[in-house]
């Protein structure tokens, strides 16, 4: 049974972890660019040189001696997100939207003392919430303020949108969309629901929650199809802007959509997961695949691998 489950996978196109590990990430993505992804610090000044748009940064403490300190860089800014610099799937981010004579409330309405956000931050330079485990610093920057677009089918939180580029060409794409499960996030590993997004028009399709392909959100019951994703050009070409930016072949790029400032580079990962795949009820592999086959000229400038992939993977 476990052997005709693993060959109609494989006939679908499914790309598994160990495939993905083995051909893509381990081939593809060079060690010794990782720190330009794992550290978030990195990637905003590599975001920058390459004029793509990021999250404003407050301020990056360093040092435990510093962290009493970040309240005068914040003075007269009740709105931001402190965030582990090599951090990964959401921890350790906390957001905070409002500040008042008792403390900082966060974006769920819980109230936090300034004492507990610096201890916070401590634990965050002790390096509790780091990809691997060692000493990392805390960045301070500006709180989104998600587009509307999304608001029918998102609990609080900031919806993202996650793009896969395989050799500078976007593979597939989903935006996640946070529940109350979630408390606002949106990670799929903590409750949120990945919604599939046709890469030609950038229109959602079905959507996923804990393994299960779903129609609606679970918690505002609006169906999640349908909606036309706003400056879907850009995002793409933005995401296919990576391969230059960082070196790397296999990557995730996660975007958010600002009311004000538009499409804005939140974060990339060398080591993207598979969820994507339910989301959109494809397999990557098949995608990797014609990408492999395609003709030389279609790696020249980005506007062609994205102009190149909008037509094909309809």
């Amino acid at each position: 049974m476990i052997l005709e489950s693993f060959r109609r996978l494989k006939q679908a196109g499914v790309l598994g972890m160990n495939g993905r590990n083995a051909d893509y990430i381990m081939r593809c993505n060079p060690r010794s660019s990782f720190p330009l992804v794992d550290d978030k610090v990195l990637t905003k000044k590599l975001a920058e040189s390459f004029q793509i748009p990021t999250p404003v940064l407050y301020c990056v403490v360093d040092r435990y001696g510093d962290v009493s300190g970040f309240q005068e860089a914040l003075r007269g800014i009740c709105q931001f997100a402190v965030k582990p610099a090599r951090g990964s799937g959401g921890s350790g981010i906390v957001l905070i939207r409002d500040c008042t004579e008792k403390g900082y409330v966060t974006q769920s309405g819980e109230l936090i003392s300034p004492q507990n956000l610096f201890y916070h931050i401590s634990d965050i330079l002790s390096g509790i919430y780091s990809l691997s485990g060692l000493e990392d610093r805390a960045i301070v920057e500006a709180l989104i303020h998600p587009d509307p677009v999304f608001d029918a089918v998102s609990y609080q939180g900031v919806p993202d949108i996650r793009i896969v580029v395989y050799r500078g060409v976007p593979v597939m794409s989903m935006v996640r969309l946070p529940t109350k499960a979630s408390d606002g996030k949106a990670n799929l590993h903590r409750g949120a629901i990945g919604a599939g997004i046709e890469l030609n028009q950038g229109t959602t399709i079905t959507a996923v929650h804990r393994s299960t392909v779903v129609e609606n959100h679970p918690d505002t019951g609006n169906p999640v199809s349908g909606i036309q994703v706003p400056y879907w050009e850009k995002m793409l070409w933005i995401a296919a802007r990576s391969f230059e930016m960082t070196g790397l072949g296999y990557i995730g790029v996660d975007l958010v959509i600002d009311r004000d400032r538009g499409p804005l580079l939140l974060e990339l990962n060398a080591r993207p997961g598979l969820a994507i795949q339910l989301a959109n009820r494809k397999g990557l592999k098949e995608r990797l695949d014609r990408i492999d086959q395609a003709p030389a000229e279609i790696f020249a400038p980005a506007e062609a691998r994205v102009q190149w992939a909008r037509e094909t993977f309809l």
